[in-house]
């Protein structure tokens, strides 16, 4: 697992990687024998374009406060919330989606990663990741939803299309879309707005059975499924749910979220052709959720004159964020209903800050609900608004509800956190720390954190960014 590009490390950090290594494998070996809840499962969950102010506990609930405002609701994010740990001040590795990802992945910063700036669909490096460390101390590990980092069409020498392929970078399992630019449709058979596009399940492209399957809807029936049969076989996984959504498109579900949640309600997973899931039916791309149907707002902000209703847009986007609060709600449930989930830690978060970009007629702008929450900037910019991501952590018994963390941290922690709460190292060419102490002690590590990219143009010029932040 040692690049050429690591030769110029100490003698002493080999030592301790071979040390690390030898660790690894010997801990492996017993995990059979090693009771499941000495690991905690992991479920992280990435959404993509998800901006600050998008949740109610960061912004939205403070813009009640205030009349008129357009507002979105997402209580199980809060619920989430008030069970965890916010951290106020975590980042994301640079600003736009290929490299943030490549540096959660790798728990390298941008001064080392291999993916950096726009090198969107560039293979992941063929070293440490997320998933082959957790898989080599006993996890089963899966990626439900986007990748991007899988590398060329062509074939290589060894009769490989895409090196970086998730199962070749550690993941025992995937179901989602492989290219960058596929995650931009949210659905894929249909290919509405940008065309079909192409998911896989490990190797198989099965986009033909996905007839009138909104993604959002579908990762998250078919994460359900797969933490199910992980809770039947009794090991401890590592689920990275990447969501697609809310990037750009802004497309609708078919229809209202199903009746209850969890093992027996919400979203399920039928696996049958054409029918994959309980919401592929009806017209896709159409439901507004009611709340936003017939939402107005004091546009002139005069109270004198009649409020206007909401644009279209703005009305799919807010549908878009609480079915992803719905998407979130079922998985907590059917955690419960395992009876897994005081040993599971979740992660929720974003790739980078939010996005103006639309393939609808109408504009989009992040300032309509402050997506950005109190800070200047949006996706690819370096400043707070497209680079603090929002992040919420629980772990019950572990981490203590309604915490408030603003220390700060960033994305590539994430590695050497998860391999501490396993009780194992990470690796020595990483970039993190581990934040298990300032999550479960409340100690502050005084540190730096490191994001980067480079990209011409500048950012909206909004009359809610703050002068102290430009």
């Amino acid at each position: 697992m040692i690049l050429n590009h690591y030769k110029s490390h100490l003698k002493f950090s080999f030592i301790l990687l071979l040390t690390f290594l030898f660790t690894v494998k010997a801990n492996a070996q017993t995990v059979q024998e090693s009771s499941t809840d000495q690991k905690p499962n992991i479920l992280f969950i990435l959404m993509d374009d998800m901006g600050y102010g998008d949740i109610g506990v960061l912004t939205q609930n403070k813009r009640k406060l205030e009349s008129n405002l357009p507002l979105i609701n997402t209580p199980n994010l809060d619920k989430l919330s008030n069970e965890g740990a916010l951290l106020t001040n975590h980042y994301a590795s640079a600003p736009v989606c290929a490299p943030s990802r490549a540096s959660l992945l790798s728990g390298l910063s941008q001064g080392h990663a291999n993916v950096r700036d726009n090198q969107f669909d560039k293979a992941l490096a063929n070293n440490y990741t997320m998933a082959n460390v957790l898989g080599d101390i006993g996890y089963n590990t899966a990626i439900i939803g986007k990748w991007g980092l899988q590398g060329s069409d062509k074939f290589d020498k060894d009769g490989d299309k895409w090196p970086g392929y998730p199962l070749n970078r550690g993941f025992d399992y995937f179901y989602g879309y492989v290219r960058h630019n596929d995650g931009h449709e949210h659905y894929p058979f249909e290919g509405k707005y940008d065309g079909k596009k192409e998911v896989y399940e490990n190797r198989s492209e099965i986009s033909n059975q996905l007839a009138k399957c909104y993604t959002g809807d579908l990762f998250t029936a078919k994460a359900k499924n797969w933490i199910t049969e992980q809770a039947v076989a009794k090991k401890p996984f590592f689920l990275f749910l990447s969501y697609d959504t809310p990037h750009a498109v802004t497309e609708l579900p078919t229809q209202a979220y199903p009746a209850g949640k969890g093992l027996n309600g919400g979203l399920q997973f039928l696996n049958q052709p054409g029918k994959m899931i309980n919401t592929a039916s009806g017209e896709i791309d159409s439901w507004i959720n009611p709340d936003y149907v017939n939402a107005t707002y004091d546009d002139d902000h005069n109270p004198e004159t009649a409020e206007i209703p909401w644009p279209n847009v703005y009305k799919r986007y807010a549908t878009v964020i609480t079915r992803i609060d719905k998407q979130l709600g079922d998985l907590m449930a059917l955690l419960t209903d395992l009876k897994i989930s005081k040993n599971t830690i979740i992660v929720f978060t974003s790739d980078n800050g939010p996005s103006i970009e639309s393939y609808l007629k109408q504009p989009f702008k992040a300032n309509f609900f402050d997506s950005f929450g109190p800070f200047s900037g949006i996706k690819r910019d370096l400043l707070e608004g497209g680079s603090r991501v929002p992040t919420i952590v629980k772990w019950p018994n572990k981490i203590s509800p309604k915490q408030i963390i603003s220390e700060p941290s960033i994305s590539y922690d994430w590695l050497p956190t998860f391999a501490d709460a396993a009780g194992f190292a990470s690796p020595v060419n990483g970039n993190g720390i581990s934040l298990i102490p300032s999550l479960t002690q409340n100690v502050n590590n005084s540190r730096l954190i490191y994001s980067e990219y480079f990209v011409g143009g500048k950012s909206p010029d909004y009359k809610e960014f703050p002068n102290a932040n430009d």
